[in-house]
């Protein structure tokens, strides 16, 4: 049987990521994002709305696994990317992430982006 094993939501304001960003450079940028999500946000004109979508979803699906940004599930455990032609976008889970999907029975994470020029959200819904 399938169906939803967790949902999550996060809402960001941009001005913080471009803080962390500007106060921190690569420090923040490697603690955070996997370098294909590094590759993406920076070949945008503005790539902090972008970088901040994905903060946004790395926060929601640690909320649809209920286990929060900790040992059980880090920042670089998950990418968030698009998938080619469609543009929809994708979570794929790494290291300890797919680790987790896998234990939870999880088949995949699905995530909604938004983002305006203040802030950015994500949805992820974990599917069993």
């Amino acid at each position: 049987m399938s169906g939803v094993q967790g949902i999550g939501l996060d809402l960001v304001l941009n001005r913080r990521i471009r803080e962390s960003l500007e106060k921190f450079g690569p420090r923040f940028r490697n603690r955070i994002f996997t370098e294909g999500e590094q590759a993406y946000c920076d070949k945008m004109a503005d790539p902090v709305p972008h970088y901040a979508a994905r903060f946004a979803a790395k926060e929601a699906v640690s909320k649809a696994f209920g286990t929060g940004i900790g040992k059980d599930l880090g920042w670089l455990d998950m990418e968030i990317y698009k998938r080619d032609g469609s543009g929809q976008p994708f979570v794929r889970m790494l290291g300890k992430g797919a680790e987790l999907l896998k234990a939870r029975g999880g088949t995949e994470v699905m995530v909604s982006l938004t983002h305006t020029d203040e802030y950015a959200a994500a949805q992820a819904v974990l599917v069993q």
